[in-house]
């Protein structure tokens, strides 16, 4: 076993937790082992099944083949944003019909205290502070974009949101460039990379076996399927794919989500000047635009602020395309500094990027990797994973284990993703389309109306973090 000293240190949010929690030791997989079950990917998505699948049937060997340290992926880079599914019920009424997408909703918003009770019923100090989720508009434009949502929701007598006054927002916020917004009190934060790696613990301490720096190098899709890594492999009843945004590998799920880049910074610390804007609370804060700007403080006084830009991997490829400092850190301090001017003396102190696998509607899908029995996925979070992967976890657990359940049956399990176009279209379009979205949104900055073309072009990007008008 070795200390850990990958590029997982360049994470802000790592490099924070190995600060105070150390260097956890990390195991290779150097052998060939056998398994009942395989997961794929050691982020949020696959410590929460390893963790369902041992709390269900102790006796049942549970490995995990990690590419890097678990955490070290996109579960140990976002904002730390524990929200529902209530934002997305549009999307979930339209693919799951009302019962269902109301089920999974609801159930989105119980994991999120389920995260919160299982950091303080295992000693994890996660940062969980449930102050909320604000969701703003920045502009004239996005103002009242969330109406046809809650309207929606009050017809089935759904109030998740409370709808604020411009003054309750930018109060809230700590800036008057929001502009109008509503309230998920319901929503919370986290420091992502500490949540991870004590998922990590909780599943060892169930007996889980975990390999890192063990990427995956061929999966053999036998009738009892393999997974081999460079120096080893493990041979399983069953196999998980956990993998994010790494799982755009596999032609069957290629077409069906693209991957983009979200980019954060980190400022210094200076809780009183936070304190004199009144951002004293854990509150989770993002706008209405499709290049979307989400942000929080942290408890030791620093604003992390985050931007989904648009950097698009061809073919799904992710390479090293989503590693180290952002290359995109000023216009995400640009973005900062327009909302915040007053937090002038607050300094950029970190800067890193990571890629988002984006389904066409905002929405995971879970199923069988080209229908083989023995081989299940779960992809496609776009970009608001935290709280969802706790369901995600049961719907893998309950197919991996054969069971007919709730989740198994669950209307995010399907064949009837829509797809994206085969490449190189896809990758021209989406450069077209962010250029127009870009240009559309910076025109609506102004208070200026975009012209008919790039309106229409716009229109063809797929579901954000938030629902759009059209949805």
């Amino acid at each position: 076993m070795d200390n850990f000293n990958g590029p997982g240190m360049d994470n802000f949010w790592l490099k924070q937790a190995f600060e105070r929690l150390g260097k956890p030791q990390v195991r290779s997989l150097s052998k060939h082992v056998l398994a009942d079950v395989t997961i794929v990917g050691g982020g949020y998505l696959g410590l929460w099944t390893a963790i369902r699948i041992k709390e269900e049937s102790p006796s049942l060997k549970v490995v995990v083949v990690e590419r890097d340290l678990c955490g070290a992926g996109a579960s140990g880079r976002n904002g730390g944003f524990v929200t529902s599914y209530w934002a997305k019920y549009l999307s979930l009424h339209k693919k799951c019909g009302t019962h269902e997408a109301a089920r999974i909703a609801k159930s989105s918003a119980e994991a999120v205290l389920e995260i919160g009770t299982f950091c303080r019923e295992n000693g994890i100090d996660a940062e969980f502070r449930a102050d909320g989720w604000l969701w703003t508009a920045t502009s004239a434009t996005q103002v009242g974009c969330w109406n046809v949502l809650l309207n929606e929701l009050a017809k089935h007598h759904v109030r998740p949101f409370e709808v604020l006054d411009n003054a309750e927002v930018a109060r809230l916020g700590g800036t008057d460039r929001n502009l109008a917004g509503v309230f998920e009190p319901g929503a919370a934060t986290v420091q992502p990379a500490i949540l991870a790696l004590g998922l990590r613990t909780h599943a060892q301490k169930l007996g889980v076996t975990i390999y890192e720096h063990s990427p995956m190098t061929r999966l053999e899709r036998t009738r009892t399927p393999k997974v081999v890594t460079r120096k080893g492999s493990v041979t399983s009843e069953k196999v998980v794919l956990a993998m994010n945004a790494w799982g755009a590998q596999f032609s069957h799920l290629r077409r069906k989500v693209a991957i983009v880049s979200s980019d954060m910074i980190a400022t210094t610390a200076n809780p009183d000047q936070l304190n004199e804007i009144g951002l004293k609370k854990g509150v989770a804060i993002c706008d209405s635009r499709m290049f979307l700007n989400y942000y929080r403080n942290t408890p030791d006084g620093r604003i992390v602020f985050g931007k989904s830009l648009g950097h698009f991997a061809f073919a799904g490829r992710v390479a090293d395309h989503y590693e180290g400092p952002s290359p995109r850190a000023g216009e995400v301090e640009e973005s900062f500094r327009n909302l915040y001017p007053m937090l002038h003396g607050m300094d950029v102190e970190s800067s890193w990027t990571g890629p988002i696998d984006r389904s066409v509607d905002g929405l995971p899908f879970f199923g069988r990797l080209d229908d083989h029995p023995d081989i299940f996925f779960g992809i496609g979070f776009s970009g608001q994973g935290i709280g969802p992967t706790v369901l995600g976890g049961r719907i893998l657990a309950s197919l991996a284990l054969d069971e007919a359940n709730q989740w198994s049956h669950c209307g995010l399990v399907r064949d009837d993703v829509e797809e994206f176009p085969i490449e190189p279209f896809r990758y021209v379009g989406s450069i077209l389309v962010r250029e127009a979205l870009r240009r559309k949104e910076g025109l609506e900055d102004r208070a200026r109306r975009p012209d008919a073309l790039t309106l229409a072009i716009a229109k063809l990007a797929p579901v954000g973090y938030v629902p759009s008008r059209r949805n």
